[in-house]
């Protein structure tokens, strides 16, 4: 078997773009007939996403597997960090809980232990695949964590992989965050980055290219690249940190207004991504009581802190909002997961699993307590449902801590294997699952965005847009976009370069 080629991509911060990158190398390899595979040895996110055998891992490196066009596995991703309050993670190793710990904590405690995981995953993948494309996380200048980080220039000299430095030109300063990052890199670090790429550009080249002359001159490094802003790019984000790019909608005028609660502790976000698709749709994020106002639907998202969450809700008044708009009929509302179980009488957390707090009313909307337990619940699922006098077959995947019963279920809403699952009253406008991906079917989808239409006099909209499918064509779309504006072929030769050399651990 050919020898595994690794290639890092790191950024000058978070949200550069080091996932659509890596994603888009994903796509280039494989389209190029090599076995390609994602890694990120640490990931620090609360959009998760759930293998075939029901394991946890970072929403990125699943997509990227996607765009690999392989399965994804745990040792993509074998540390995930979800944060559950200040200074305090949930630690998933190899897919599964290996339990909360400070942040201090799991830096002096854990190091060890986490580099042997990483280490370990990392060979059983280069045993397999011909590429692996592996990404760093926030920035590899934080020299006050640098002497025992797991995710970065460690990781480069462990796979003795070249790395090629993100920066995004839309946040401004791109020069000085990129001469900024190098010079604080070990001179051993700073020669391991083969060059840069510019990300998010938009304008005319003619106008940045003293720049690139002047950045290529000053640090010796080549900019192998400068990556135009692609709009409407569907691919999952990795975390809250992207929430701000959601907001472009919120003055939009849409036949269908769509609101999502915003709670400290939002997760898996992208269960809303597919409304932004839709013709007819507006979607806004709602934090505040006074942004709410009467929209069509409400959709209370996941969260890693659920009952923090709901005493937020509480507090800002949204909680009694949701409540008064579904007592008059005016909006459909939608739990999922955290926010199904915020439909709830109650959420009860007796060993402190989630959260100190022990146990909070829910709003009362759903015949159902959850209790919070230490074994979580990450599994693919696939049901049948019955929404609009149709029946059709729903899929997605469940991430939950929680176990949630009724003292009494009149309108089941999925029929699985042996069991139903979630609550779906269509007269009262209500429904709550804990399918994470509800959404991203298509059929259940138009379903319900015509049953609002109905309400509100408007014909129905049949040849909605798939969004399956958008997001296998903006894979293409991204590697596409990177093929023409990056130099791979220089890429290809440091990657054979390096592999000459002796792997330095």
């Amino acid at each position: 078997m050919p020898k595994t080629l690794p290639l890092m991509v790191q950024g000058t911060s978070s949200d550069a773009g080091k996932s659509a990158i890596a994603t888009a190398l994903c796509r280039i390899f494989a389209q190029d007939g090599y076995k390609t595979a994602p890694f990120k040895s640490q990931n620090m996110a609360l959009n998760s996403y759930v293998t075939l055998d029901g394991k946890e891992i970072g929403r990125a490196q699943g997509v990227q597997a996607e765009a690999a066009g392989i399965l994804a596995t745990t040792d993509m991703n074998p540390i995930l960090i979800k944060p559950t309050r200040d200074s305090e993670s949930q630690i998933v190793v190899n897919g599964e809980p290996y339990g909360n710990m400070k942040a201090f904590a799991y830096r002096t405690e854990f190091y060890d232990e986490g580099l042997r995981i990483i280490e370990q995953a990392y060979q059983r993948l280069a045993s397999t695949y011909e590429r692996i494309v592996i990404e760093g996380a926030g920035s590899p200048a934080e020299v006050n964590l640098n002497d025992r980080e797991l995710v970065n220039m460690r990781v480069a000299r462990l796979t003795n992989a070249p790395v090629i430095l993100v920066a995004d030109i839309e946040r401004g300063g791109v020069f000085a965050s990129l001469v900024g990052t190098l010079q604080l890199l070990e001179p051993e670090d700073r020669d391991r980055v083969i060059g840069v790429i510019i990300n998010r550009f938009r304008g005319d080249l003619t106008l940045l290219q003293p720049g690139l002359d002047w950045f290529e001159e000053y640090t010796g490094k080549p900019v192998l690249g400068v990556v135009p802003f692609i709009p409407d790019l569907w691919i999952d984000a990795e975390d809250s940190l992207i929430l701000h790019r959601y907001q472009g909608q919120r003055e939009t005028p849409r036949e269908i207004d769509i609101a999502v609660l915003r709670y400290p502790r939002i997760s898996n976000f992208t269960d809303v991504d597919p409304f932004f698709v839709e013709p007819d749709c507006r979607m806004r994020f709602v934090t505040r009581l006074e942004e709410l106002g009467e929209p069509d639907l409400i959709v209370l998202p996941g969260s890693k802190n659920t009952l923090e969450d709901l005493q937020f809700l509480r507090e800002t008044g949204l909680a009694a909002a949701v409540n008064d708009l579904h007592h008059k009929g005016k909006t459909y509302i939608v739990g999922l997961c955290g926010g199904y179980q915020m439909l709830g009488e109650a959420i009860h957390d007796p060993a402190g699993v989630e959260s100190p707090l022990q146990q909070l009313d829910g709003l009362g909307l759903i015949p159902m307590i959850t209790t919070m337990e230490q074994k979580k619940t990450t599994v693919l699922s696939r049901g049948e449902a019955v929404f609009a006098k149709e029946k059709l077959t729903v899929e997605g995947y469940e991430i939950h801590m929680g176990q949630s019963a009724y003292s009494r279920n009149d309108f089941p809403f999925i029929q699985m294997e042996g069991r139903t699952e979630g609550y779906c009253q269509e007269e009262r406008q209500l429904i709550g699952t804990y399918f994470h991906g509800l959404f991203h079917n298509d059929h259940f989808r138009t379903l319900l965005l015509n049953a609002i239409r109905e309400k509100k006099g408007l014909p129905p909209i049949t040849d909605r847009p798939s969004f399956v499918a958008l997001r296998e064509q903006g894979y293409d779309l991204l590697a596409d976009t990177v093929r023409r504006h990056v130099k791979l072929d220089t890429i290809e030769e440091y990657m054979k370069a390096f592999q000459e050399k002796e792997v330095q651990i």
